[in-house]
């Protein structure tokens, strides 16, 4: 991936014209961190595009451009559409509503509680789908907001519609959106440390797979990790949020993770568990460590095993392959993996996933 052919609009808001009343201690904060963790990639400066509303207390120490409405605005309508590139990163820290239509509506420095300026996400990422936007055929955006019910909050008039102008749709686009909260749910922060919950896990994660940016790591590789942290801390009392995976492509168009799964839904099958239990560690997004966690198993079991080079294929072949010959070795499996990462709520789930995949993979007739 060449850096100069990579992009990124960078958006962290603590401060609203609406007053303290929303003061958002952590969005600026974690904008410069992910500013700087492209930097550190080798992307070059020109190429980012760092929009601040920081609190007074905060001071950014990097060259930064305002997040009133008019400039986030144009940035989305007439600056990125005419730039060149491959990829585009969209980073955004605030905060944020969901509509009476269910459009995610996200609120710029000079809202006020009279005029609720906003960004229209759902309108952005059809605008950045077509043929409005000819570069980027690979986009992540990644929006750290809440998804608060409009009329929840008791608004005094509804939200006027501000819909960006969108051009011809098309197959040229690869789109994922990783959102924090989930519909209806407020994504949680941590005031004093002035960090989003979400926001800080994904910079974390970022952070361990540094090795891949400035190209975005493999979505679906990332966000069961995403998903079993938000769950500890949900555990924990910590916060009620379901982050969101949605993806948009020539080959699919879907919502990969529900935002919460009711009692009526299917549960997720033992196969599918085990998979996002193993992808959910940083570890088994790169080839040479994944290799090496296979060699540290029975060499009877693997020497035949179909691997792959993308991680989710390859855990699948890895699961199927063990489970088919020796499904006694799954545990083996388990010990390999937290001999070197043994961050809690990974263990655990891992540990549960697996067992019931190796229940699930046995023949009629084996030894319980």
């Amino acid at each position: 991936m060449n850096p100069a052919r990579v992009h990124a609009l960078i958006v962290g808001i603590e401060r609203y014209d609406a007053g303290p009343g929303w003061d958002l201690p952590g969005p600026a904060r974690d904008a410069v961190a992910f500013h700087r963790l492209l930097c550190e990639a080798g992307v070059p400066g020109e190429r980012l595009r760092l929009h601040l509303a920081p609190l007074a207390s905060y001071a950014p120490g990097v060259a930064h451009r305002p997040a009133d409405h008019a400039t986030l605005r144009r940035v989305l309508v007439r600056e990125l559409p005419v730039e060149q590139g491959d990829v585009l990163w969209v980073w955004w820290g605030g905060h944020g509503v969901l509509d009476r239509a269910g459009r995610l509506r996200l609120f710029c420095s000079d809202a006020s509680t009279a005029d609720k300026l906003g960004i229209d996400l759902d309108s952005a990422l059809d605008r950045f789908a077509g043929d409005a936007v000819p570069a980027f055929g690979e986009q992540l955006w990644i929006v750290d907001a809440c998804e608060t019910f409009e009329e929840d909050l008791a608004f005094r008039e509804p939200l006027p519609p501000d819909a960006l102008p969108v051009g011809r749709r098309n197959h040229a686009h690869r789109q994922t959106l990783l959102q924090a909260a989930g519909r209806g749910r407020a994504a949680a922060n941590d005031p004093e440390r002035g960090t989003g919950l979400f926001s800080e896990i994904l910079l974390g994660l970022l952070a361990d797979r540094a090795a891949v940016l400035p190209a975005p790591p493999d979505p679906e590789g990332l966000f069961p990790a995403v998903r079993a942290r938000i769950a500890a801390l949900r555990e924990a009392g910590r916060t009620l949020q379901y982050p969101e995976i949605r993806l948009r492509g020539p080959e699919r168009t879907e919502i990969v993770a529900p935002a919460e799964r009711g009692p009526e839904d299917r549960p997720v099958p033992p196969l599918q568990r085990a998979v996002n239990a193993l992808l959910a560690y940083p570890l088994m997004q790169d080839p040479t460590e994944r290799q090496a966690l296979i060699a540290s198993l029975d060499p009877r079991v693997t020497a035949t095993l179909a691997r792959h080079s993308k991680a989710r294929t390859d855990v699948v072949n890895i699961l199927t392959g063990v489970a088919r010959r020796r499904p006694e070795v799954l545990r083996e499996l388990f010990d390999a993996v937290v001999s070197l990462d043994d961050t809690p709520e990974l263990k655990g789930e891992l540990g549960a996933a697996l067992t019931e995949f190796a229940a699930s993979a046995r023949r009629p007739g084996d030894r319980k």
